[in-house]
């Protein structure tokens, strides 16, 4: 039979740390630090192979599963010296979720599990404090009415606050002994109205039933969101961690906290971290209240601090990682929950990868695996502007650095609805709670009035590389109103609020921002990838400020300039709309001629720029009526500017309306229709680069024709701008070193890549339109159903997001190897946004291009990916960052 339960716990011990697929990663840790030698209370894990078998099995247990946990829960029994149920000396268990992969608050837990109005008194009676006893109580029934039996929690919460109100009591703890009776039995009222059912109160149907509910929380709505946000599979399940209640609300020698090895949001090396006397562990993790740092525990507790620092240097000796503790101090004696490896923000991570390298504890390759590409993201966000004047109305504690401006809204419902109206929004909540975490995803910023520096919304912002503000006791939010008040500053929904991730400010309107500067952390780990990788990257920039954008961040040339973006400025649009109104090759060249010494200018300013890296220049790509206006107002003032009729111009946008005009008249299929048009840009190129090699000014140009699908298309299109290019240079009297190649759009070019790359230079993959023609989609009109294919698990992400390895990949692949089959020299790169998306360039290595070119904001993160590619390609054990 196969075996679903590991215990863990004195003198027994079944897992390790590398156990986390089977235990999830919180039994892996409990196991780990139980081998260790570390205190742990004892207990067991419920497999995540179990989970996946209660949903084969139609939410039934597998065969063996019950009985396993009955005989593992009587281990904890010995272990403890007390008995489940028993009414004179209780045990009472926690049970709490555990994925693989950390999914902070996403599941459920369920705390004093084995607590009913028998086995209260006799905790009461064993810990000689009623007080404590019906705390835990209380809180029991709250969090299993809320979690098993799914009342809302706050509607707990509005009855604990009445109470308290009424008593004129500021914390729970706080509420005399009488009041916790009546309000327990207050809370069970809530329960039966209403679910129509009592609370249970035989302690294994209390047990049974919080499993099934921690089972069942892996396929809710929050956890399902954020595996869908993290890439996480939904066949991994989770593991189900039972463990013999230690507490921290016995009074002020008792407590629970969170620590991380090192400062998460910074990556010094100091121990960081909070602590709550006389709480639970959900009170600091829901931000219930504002814990105080851990610092503090070192003066009221000095042995347990002193305690507590030895096991976190000893652990992250161990995990050789930054880690991120949960204990509880019972009485004095301190007590490990949990251990992983801790959430942080892309600047911790980047500074503690690269101290630990400094330290001896990893190697270079492992500081490069461990990070996440897109999470450099967060090191390029921009910060409040410190000369700016600034109206702050409210601070809190800084629990993820960067700057967020946006609108106020109060729920995560609006933040969502506003968002998908392309509104920058702020989330302001009380606390936030598992349930938000669609609208954390799509907020700028999330401002808390409650909570610390590990609460919820702090840990999960830094983990989605969010602004975020917490613990804020200046802000009073009035949810209903949908409002909030500070230093007597009222803020409504939709008014636009700054919030300073960096000093926990929160000020009324939009501030400037000031871009970043990279810490020598990064440029040292950047260097490093540069050293390791072999995949060049270049950049996507047709403007002078983005080239030196994409320099600034090592971008090694521009893969795509779209010169087609270089018309829609001024006097450009109007040269551009003569040629195209104009009825003759004649007039068309006489317009094309005003927009040759424009375009000759662009390219000087960016082969200046790149100093002499390549730089890849597609001709005029898309149709020609999207240089033309069609309102009937934008008609009107171009007929009078360009001395023509409303209706000349109506009749030519006829004359070029296109029923699909991505497949239609664009690309190469101009350049053959007029060959004076690409015969400027070409004009325009070589000028340039003729004048700058006079100033000793160094350039290598590469000519990019888009959309070939034949390469008859690409041999004319290429002569005509050989003849061209040779005109211009014997007129100038230079020699400028040059290649031509094509864009890789259509199916059929991969398929008839042999015969291409006979002709042409390079293949650069252009996998936007390339997917469009793979998938028969219109990238367009494809956003009104391609949710729903991802929610539905149709497709496991946006094709136009991450390239679909299996389908447009497949065509990558032939195209490769039948275009290096007949030229081995043929140079090969992707230029669509793909080209900055990391699962993307750990495949464009994979099947051997040369480079890829991107977003210049993208271009670290590429660089970073490129250089994991080719530590995994050497088979290197280190699992990348998820």
């Amino acid at each position: 039979m196969k075996k679903y339960i590991y215990s863990f716990g004195r003198g027994r011990v079944e897992g390790n740390a590398g156990m986390k697929a089977l235990l999830g990663g919180k039994g892996a840790g409990l196991a780990e630090m139980t081998r260790l030698g570390i205190p742990v209370p004892p207990g067991f894990t419920i497999t995540t192979e179990a989970c996946i078998a209660f949903f084969e099995c139609g939410k039934r247990y597998p065969d063996g599963m019950w009985e396993g946990v009955l005989s593992a829960l009587k281990r904890v029994e010995k272990a403890k010296g007390e008995k489940f149920g028993d009414p004179d000396n209780p045990l009472l268990v926690s049970v709490r979720s555990g994925a693989r992969a950390s999914m902070p608050g996403m599941m459920d837990t369920i705390l004093n599990v084995g607590l009913n109005d028998q086995t209260v008194v006799g905790l009461a009676k064993k810990s000689k404090n009623e007080q404590f006893a019906y705390d835990a109580y209380r809180r029991f029934v709250a969090m299993f009415g809320n979690i098993v039996m799914g009342v809302k929690r706050e509607v707990f919460e509005e009855k604990l606050t009445e109470v308290k109100q009424t008593l004129h009591v500021a914390h729970d703890t706080d509420l005399p002994v009488a009041d916790l009776i009546e309000l327990v039995k207050a809370y069970k009222d809530i329960i039966r109205k209403w679910t129509g059912k009592s609370l249970p109160s035989n302690p294994l149907d209390q047990l049974k039933t919080a499993i099934d509910a921690v089972f069942n929380s892996w396929f809710g709505a929050r956890a399902v969101t954020y595996r869908r946000l993290n890439q996480i599979p939904e066949t991994w399940g989770t593991a189900v961690n039972i463990v013999a209640m230690v507490f921290g609300n016995m009074g002020e020698t008792s407590g629970t906290g969170v620590a991380f090895t090192r400062d998460p949001i910074s990556g010094k090396r100091q121990f960081f971290g909070e602590f709550l006397s006389n709480a639970q562990g959900e009170d600091v993790v829901a931000g219930i209240r504002t814990p105080s740092p851990i610092v503090a525990l070192k003066n009221t507790m000095p042995d347990v601090y002193c305690h507590l620092t030895a096991i976190a240097e000893n652990l992250e000796r161990h995990y050789r990682d930054m880690l991120d503790l949960e204990f509880t101090v019972e009485k004095g004696q301190l007590y490990l929950l949990q251990t992983r490896v801790g959430k942080r923000t892309a600047t911790a991570a980047v500074q503690i990868a690269v101290d630990m390298v400094k330290e001896k504890r990893i190697r270079v390759e492992e500081a490069l695996l461990r990070q996440d590409p897109l999470g450099l993201d967060q090191l390029l966000h921009p910060t409040v502007d410190t000369k700016a004047k600034v109206h702050v109305i409210a601070k809190g504690l800084p629990a993820s650095p960067g700057a967020a401006i946006g609108r106020v809204v109060f729920t995560a419902e609006d933040a969502e609805r506003w968002a998908q109206r392309k509104e920058r929004v702020i989330l302001v909540r009380s606390e936030t709670s598992p349930e938000d975490i669609g609208g954390m995803h799509v907020a700028e910023g999330i401002l808390t009035t409650r909570g610390g520096m590990t609460s919820h919304a702090a840990v999960v912002a830094r983990g989605m590389g969010k602004c975020c503000v917490v613990g804020c006791p200046d802000l009073v939010v009035d949810t209903v109103g949908k409002s909030f008040t500070a230093r007597a500053v009222t803020v409504k929904e939709g008014e636009v609020i700054t919030l300073n991730g960096s000093t926990g400010e929160v000020i009324l309107g939009e501030v400037a921002l000031v871009q970043p500067t990279l810490s020598s952390a990064f440029k040292t780990l950047m260097k490093w990838a540069d050293g390791t990788r072999t995949l060049k990257v270049r950049t996507n920039a047709e403007t002078i400020h983005d080239a030196h954008v994409a320099r600034g961040f090592g971008a090694e040339g521009i893969g795509l300039c779209r010169t087609e973006h270089m018309f829609f400025n001024g006097d450009r649009i109007q040269a551009i709309r003569e040629m195209i109104l104009a009825d003759t090759t004649e007039q068309r060249q006489l317009a094309l001629s005003k927009l040759l010494p424009m375009q000759k200018e662009d390219f000087i300013g960016i082969f200046k720029e790149m100093h002499g890296l390549p730089v890849t220049i597609r001709l005029l790509d898309p149709p020609l009526h999207e240089f033309l206006p069609h309102t009937d107002e934008e008609l009107a003032s171009l007929a009078r500017s360009m001395g023509v009729s409303v209706g000349c111009l109506r009749a030519k946008n006829q004359e070029l309306h296109e029923l699909n005009p991505m497949l239609g008249h664009r690309g190469c299929r101009l350049g053959v229709v007029y060959p004076e048009i690409y015969a400027m840009q070409v004009r325009a190129i070589f000028e340039a680069a003729c004048e700058l090699m006079a100033s000793r000014v160094r350039v290598t140009p590469e000519v990019m024709i888009p959309l070939v699908a034949d390469v008859r298309e690409f041999s004319a299109m290429k002569t005509l701008c050989e003849t061209t290019a040779s005109e211009v240079m014997v007129r100038y009297k230079k020699k400028v070193s040059y290649t031509i190649g094509t864009m890789i759009e259509l199916p059929r070019a991969a398929l008839v890549a042999d015969k291409i790359a006979k002709e042409a230079a390079f293949f650069s993959f252009g996998t936007n339109d390339l997917t469009q023609t793979v998938f028969g989609l219109s990238r367009d009109d494809a956003g009104r159903f391609l949710p729903a294919y991802i929610e539905n698990g149709i497709f496991p992400q946006d094709p136009f997001a991450v390239i679909d390895q299996e389908g447009v990949g497949a065509i990558m692949r032939i195209c490769v190897e039948k275009g290096r089959g007949a030229s081995p020299t043929l140079k090969l790169g992707i230029c669509g946004e793909h080209g900055g998306e990391p699962t993307s360039v750990i495949f464009c290595h994979q099947i051997g291009l040369d480079y890829v070119s991107c977003s210049p904001y993208r271009v670290p993160i590429a660089r970073l990916a490129a250089a994991q590619a080719a530590i995994m390609g050497k088979g290197h054990p280190a699992e990348r960052a998820a």
